[in-house]
């Protein structure tokens, strides 16, 4: 009667330990790939992916931000709130300059490089 207890207690464990692992996994994806705003700065200031990869900024500060292309590369985003986030998806290599166009002195760079096995160029 207790064997059976044990076995499902541990098997729940396993699954735990699991679950948790693939969910530290896709946090650790996801810094790579996020951009923070805090203090009127975004980190990181200069960001690398691949080409397919999906940006996301998030705002953490206390007042509105806005994020733009220098070059109108993608549509600027709607003002956002404190946690409010906007993400984009850079399919070509390149370098893109954007900036926050509530305040323009705050200012990044998106590096996209090629993807793996891919043909594109810069």
């Amino acid at each position: 009667m207790l064997r059976p207890v044990i076995g499902s207690t541990l098997l729940g464990a396993l699954v735990g330990v699991v679950l948790a692992a693939g969910v530290l996994f896709a946090r650790a994806d996801n810094a790579a790939t996020a951009v923070s705003i805090d203090n009127f700065t975004f980190g990181p200031q200069t960001l690398t992916v691949k080409a397919g990869t999906t940006v996301t900024w998030t705002n953490k500060d206390d007042i509105p931000h806005g994020i733009g292309s220098a070059d109108n590369a993608f549509a600027k985003s709607r003002a956002l709130d404190t946690d409010d986030s906007f993400s984009f998806t850079f399919t070509k290599p390149g370098t893109y300059q954007y900036f926050c166009y509530i305040h323009p002195h705050m200012v990044g760079t998106i590096v996209v490089e090629a993807a793996s096995g891919s043909n594109a160029t810069q």
